[in-house]
């Protein structure tokens, strides 16, 4: 059967509540459920312009809606994966040019050279795709041992370099989940600040005003629950510092709990116990390296994240 290369129907109220693989795979449109899972799972259809992924093929159609069946979107032809968990890993996001990993609290993003040994996730990510070939995982960014989060790798070096340079320019949007000590006032605004990296040290420092090496580094914040005595912020970088929320939180004086290293005043009596920085790299919206269309991708809060939240409310519910 012959389509065309692109065409859009507006849902009928004779096909409402009729599963999405079950109204494409009929004869006049795709002809076979095969077919159109397959073109489900490889991002060509849409339904009132939002792409659908495996996970929708199941859902119930409503009158209406527009259906877009794209047969020759540029970069299809490559298998696109539903977030799902394998070799260890909590995958995110899959396909031919790059893979998008939920790392857990405790791993490295790489490995160190000061501990060759350490357990790092881009091992695991080599594991992960040697089943698939020789290719070879290349890092685009990286976050700390102890936040968890969003990290993201290419599978080539020209789509490392294509993703790298959207770092270099600003486009790529990033959002944390940072909960700290007090509720910052205002609760929303910018943080601005001058760093420098201190080789010695091995951290970032508030760099003295006429530091030729000082680096802007800039991020929106806003309170988006509070608690009896801390809140949790959402935190959109402008720049991408070294460590730079957790420095920022702590010179603006609501260091993260857990934090150890960048602290600038003593804990309050109440300080809340927690084994780690409570940081999260939440969200990460990109340009696909191949067809520029935007990868929106958000992690789910890790346990101790959420048993954190639990506590706080259960405080604050009893305060």
């Amino acid at each position: 059967m012959n389509f065309d290369k692109s065409k859009t129907f507006v849902i009928s109220e004779s096909d409402e509540g009729l599963r999405l693989d079950k109204w494409l795979a009929a004869p006049e449109r795709l002809g076979s459920r095969s077919r159109a899972l397959a073109a489900i799972d490889h991002g060509k259809i849409f339904l009132d312009d939002k792409e659908q992924s495996a996970a929708d093929s199941g859902r119930r159609l409503v009158a209406g809606e527009s259906l877009r069946i794209w047969i020759d979107r540029p970069g299809s032809s490559q298998r696109r994966y539903s977030e799902r968990h394998a070799s260890n890993l909590h995958i995110l996001y899959e396909d031919s040019c790059l893979l998008v990993i939920n790392k857990p609290p405790g791993l490295l993003s790489v490995p160190l050279a000061a501990q060759p040994e350490a357990p790092s996730l881009l091992d695991m990510v080599r594991k992960h795709l040697r089943s698939k070939g020789k290719m070879e995982p290349l890092v685009v960014h990286r976050i700390d041992r102890d936040t968890s989060g969003i990290v993201l790798f290419a599978k080539s070096s020209g789509h490392q370099k294509t993703l790298k340079d959207q770092f270099e320019r600003r486009e790529i949007e990033r959002t944390y989940l940072a909960i700290v000590h007090g509720i910052p006032s205002p609760q929303s605004g910018i943080w601005q600040d001058r760093l420098v990296w201190d080789k010695d040290e091995l951290l970032q420092k508030l760099a003295e005003r006429n530091d030729r090496m000082a680096k802007e580094a800039s991020c929106r914040y806003k309170v988006i629950e509070k608690y009896s005595n801390a809140s949790m912020l959402e935190v959109s970088l402008i720049t991408g510092k070294r460590n730079q929320i957790r420095i920022q939180a702590g010179l603006h004086g609501h260091p993260i709990i857990g934090e150890k290293m960048y602290v600038y005043s003593s804990p309050p009596a109440n300080a809340i116990d927690f084994s780690r920085q409570a940081l999260h790299a939440f969200k990460l919206k990109f340009k696909h390296p191949v067809d520029s269309r935007v990868i929106d991708i958000e992690a789910p809060l890790p346990e101790d994240l959420n048993s954190l939240i639990a506590k706080l409310k259960r405080v604050s519910i009893k305060e």
